[in-house]
């Protein structure tokens, strides 16, 4: 899609997305990164920071920095990616939600229990509003 329709293009940065979710989900996590990279660059540039296409890509680099190991390059990331959503999205749609326990998660992961608590409380309080 590329050579046809440049790197800027939607689809083009749509397939480069997928492509990082499918080497993310065979764990090939160091292959799925700079693709991740250059999508978000991307992204930022066409779409803008605040736009749901860029906040996914915002959190799934979030979330393969944490399989990574690297919690620290994550956290800003995924604090970005839960500013956003609850922004554009409102604090009960369901991307929202994900991004909440995505933060709790990585809150956890790194040791701040006390931090991780409420985020995974509020998730919780959402997930039974909205989903049942």
């Amino acid at each position: 899609r590329r050579e046809t329709l440049g790197d800027r293009h939607p689809s083009t940065l749509n397939m480069m997305h997928r492509m990082a979710l499918l080497l993310m989900k065979m764990g090939e996590l160091r292959e799925a990164r700079p693709l991740y990279e250059e999508g978000l660059r991307v992204n930022r540039e066409t779409l803008g920071d605040s736009h749901p296409d860029t906040l996914a890509l915002i959190n799934n680099m979030a979330s393969l920095m944490m399989k990574l190991g690297e919690l620290k390059e994550a956290k800003p990331l995924f604090e970005e990616g839960l500013r956003g959503v609850r922004e554009i999205l409102g604090d009960r749609h369901p991307d929202t939600l994900i991004s909440i326990n995505n933060m709790a998660a990585l809150l956890k992961e790194m040791g701040e229990l006390r931090e991780a608590k409420p985020l995974y409380e509020e998730g919780l309080r959402g997930s039974r509003e909205t989903l049942g």
